[in-house]
């Protein structure tokens, strides 16, 4: 179990810290952060980066470092911590695809990143005969 969670705990820093500099570029210069061109949001509910990086940098962001807090402190509900914000990754990364209608090398990795954390979060769950893991159990 100890790596376990210190795999989430780099994971969740790993993406929690990319988050945070991410979304504060994003509010920083909403028409262009990064050199990312805000033409890229076209077809979009937006018309700058800065609604999208407010939530990269507090739901992603800030989430995932509560995330990596609770991992290297064991906290009970862990498992269900770390499978909210890997969940949560995952669906940001689909939605930011459709939204902009294109799918890069990054958007994959992270993507693999959010599945791993889920699929650790479920062994947590799992070990310690947690709903909804411990269904598989009967």
């Amino acid at each position: 179990m100890k790596k376990i969670y210190l795999v989430l705990t780099v994971m969740h820093l790993f993406v929690g810290v990319g988050a945070l500099f991410g979304g504060m570029a994003a509010m920083l210069d909403p028409w262009e952060p990064a050199g990312v061109p805000v033409e890229m949001l076209e077809g979009s509910p937006f018309t700058n980066y800065f609604i999208p990086g407010l939530i990269l940098f507090t739901v992603i962001g800030l989430g995932h470092i509560f995330s990596a807090v609770t991992a290297i402190r064991k906290f009970e509900y862990q498992g269900y911590i770390s499978s909210v914000f890997s969940w949560g990754l995952m669906i940001w990364i689909v939605v930011q695809c459709i939204m902009i209608n294109a799918v890069a090398l990054l958007h994959v990795i992270f993507f693999l990143i959010g599945l791993v954390g889920a699929v650790l979060a479920w062994i947590i769950l799992y070990k310690q005969n947690a709903f909804p893991a411990n269904l598989l159990r009967r």
